[in-house]
Order: C-alpha cells, then sequence, then structure tokens
C-alpha cells in the first residue's frame, strides 16, 4: 500500500545514521584489501537496508538512506574529486577531533567526473522503501573544508574553490532530479565555522541549486564530530541574510541548546517551513514521547503548524544504532501527541 504523508508535522531525519558494530569491522577489512568488489557492494546494500528498515520502524515518515555509504560526512566525496593530493593527518594521537582527518591540497582545476555517488545512492534507496526519500548532500563550502590553499595558482581563495565546487554538486543535484529525486537537502555546517559574510555563503547557495526543480532544504548546524560543536552555536547573526536562501525549508538545531532562538521565527515571520532539530544527537539520554511533544508545543508558539517539521538537531552517525533507533522512535511518539491534541 502506498505511504501516505501526515498533513501536520511530518518527521523526517537530517541525513546520516548509526554506524553499526559490524560495519566497522568490514571498513578495516576493506582498507586491508580482504573484500572483492561484489563483497563491498553486499555490505553497503546491507547498511543502507538497515538504516531503510530502522527508520520505517520508527515511523519517521520522510527517509534517507542513512548516508551509509560515505564515511565522516564529508570524507566520503573526496574519492570522486580528481586535481587532489592527499596530505597526512595534522594530529595522529591523542581524542580524534577537528584536526584529525585527512587533508588535500590542490594540485589543478577540481572535477569530478563521474558524479559524486548521490544518484547512485538514490536510485537504491528509491527502489527499496515505498516512503517519501529526502535526498541529503554537503554543500560546497563544507565539501572544501578538508582542502588546504596552500598557494593561490589554481584557486585564489576559498570563495573561488566554493564555487568550483558548487558547479559540481549542482551538476550533481539536476542529475539525481532527472532520476526522480524530488526533496534535497543541501548540509552547510560550514557557515557557523569558516569566516565570512553570510550573504557570501547564502550566494553561494543560491548559485549551488540554481536550476534545480525539487523542493529544497538548508541545514545549517554547528558541527557534530564525536558529538562536538566546531562553530559558535548562533544563528542570529545570520538573519535576515539567511532568509534570502532560494529554499523552501531551513533545518536548524535546537533540542541541544535548549531550544534557543526559536524565537527568531517569530521575530521574522519567514515564508520558509522549518525542520526544527528536537532531538539532541549529542546526548545519550533517550527523550521521552512527552519531552517531544513539550518541544513542539514550545515550538508551535512561533511556528505556525502548517510550516512545522520534526526531526533530530543533526545526524545519527557519532550514535550507536540501539540508541538511535530509540530516540527515532520516540520522536515520532511525541509528534502523534501533538497531533491528536491539534486533531490531525
Amino acid at each position: 500500500m502506498p505511504y501516505t504523508m501526515p498533513r501536520l508535522l511530518p518527521t523526517s531525519v537530517v541525513g546520516s545514521y548509526a554506524t553499526p558494530s559490524w560495519l566497522y569491522s568490514a571498513l578495516e577489512d576493506m582498507r586491508q584489501g580482504k573484500y572483492g568488489p561484489t563483497d563491498i557492494q553486499e555490505t553497503f546494500d546491507d547498511a543502507v537496508n538497515m538504516a531503510i528498515r530502522d527508520q520505517e520502524w520508527a515511523g519517521v515518515d520522510v527517509i534517507t538512506d542513512g548516508e551509509m555509504r560515505r564515511w565522516m560526512f564529508v570524507q566520503g566525496f573526496y574519492r570522486y574529486f580528481q586535481g587532489l593530493e592527499q596530505e597526512e593527518p595534522l594530529r595522529k594521537m591523542g581524542v580524534y577531533g577537528y584536526d584529525s582527518p585527512v587533508r588535500y591540497h590542490l594540485v589543478e582545476p577540481i572535477t569530478a567526473p563521474d558524479g559524486l555517488g548521490v544518484v547512485e545512492e538514490f536510485r537504491y534507496l528509491q527502489a527499496h522503501t515505498e516512503r517519501p526519500i529526502k535526498v541529503t548532500c554537503a554543500g560546497p563550502l563544507t565539501l572544501g573544508i578538508h582542502i588546504r590553499l596552500k598557494d593561490t595558482r589554481v584557486y585564489k581563495d576559498r570563495l573561488e574553490l566554493s564555487y568550483a565546487l558548487a558547479c559540481i554538486v549542482n551538476r550533481e543535484l539536476k542529475r539525481v532530479v532527472a532520476a526522480g529525486a524530488q526533496f534535497i537537502q543541501i548540509d552547510e555546517p560550514s557557515y557557523a565555522i569558516i569566516p565570512g559574510d553570510v550573504k557570501q555563503w547564502i550566494d553561494l547557495f543560491n548559485s549551488t541549486v540554481e536550476g534545480v526543480e525539487a523542493k529544497i532544504a538548508l541545514h545549517i548546524c554547528f558541527g557534530n564530530l564525536a558529538s562536538r560543536p566546531r562553530g559558535k552555536r548562533s544563528y542570529r547573526w545570520m538573519f535576515p541574510a539567511l532568509l534570502e536562501a532560494k529554499c523552501d525549508q531551513l533545518v536548524l538545531e535546537f533540542a541541544n541548546r535548549e531550544l534557543a532562538e526559536i524565537e527568531l521565527w517569530q521575530e521574522f515571520s519567514p515564508d520558509k517551513e522549518l525542520g526544527a532539530g528536537l532531538v539532541d544527537i549529542k546526548s545519550f539520554y533517550v527523550e521521552t514521547p512527552e519531552d517531544i511533544a513539550e518541544r513542539i508545543r514550545h515550538v508551535l508558539r512561533y511556528v505556525p503548524p502548517e510550516k512545522l517539521w520534526i526531526n533530530p538537531d543533526c545526524g545519527f552517525f557519532q550514535l550507536p544504532r540501539w540508541l538511535s533507533a530509540l530516540k527515532l522512535k520516540n520522536m515520532v511518539a511525541g509528534v502523534q501527541i501533538v497531533r491528536r491534541e491539534l486533531g490531525a
């Protein structure tokens, strides 16, 4: 039976899902060359199937593939790029942090002749669920975060590099729309991380989605490596320029900030949907359905119900699977409480 979307308070996820323990083991074996191409394909298919089933079990309305074929959110994309040379990580000892991932530098203009893998991910997901789908892709500013600009012979600055990446992302988004995608989310935690003017970032975003005929969401968070933020956790400085983004929905984190700045929605009255992060993915505390319902009631003081979607703060990549599944299940149960209160 085809899935029917609810009219009020749809639920979704931000993108990534928890990596199960067996996949960590498989990835290590892959790095050691113990897996062949068929083994690798089956392993990632199984991981995506697991993410789909957990989201469906929880009752999430609009799902993703859990980004199971990617690694560390951004790092998985770098295998598609040409024009880069890998460097050693800046720090190899101690707690893994934002200065621990592999870095790259440019040796020629960056290209991705085979795309970014988003189309192939979408096609598999589409074939394995009847639920509505959201496609996610890192934005150009964030895609360039691990690329060091050692000199200006290729690109004069980070903004020029970002526009080159925007062309690559734009081409990929148009390909995935041609394949049937109707809802696309661009992830840009780097707005709060890389020094710059928000108007520059919005102009960059608008260039990225130019001509992409789909429902568009823009997700902005503050970083989530090992459940640690990287940027200053405030959206206020982005308003009202953020409202010039050519998107239908803004996906923002509120739960781990105790719903701080939700009043911005009433203050600026944007003509956009809000994907409100009401599940704290930086905490092991499992919110009860009533916890979620209480947060939704608070948000509804500022956001019209017909403009509100409910989702976690960010992706679940950094949490164990058992915890992620419980948090999603209770998120949906909390939404159902408020739907009944609204007579939906």
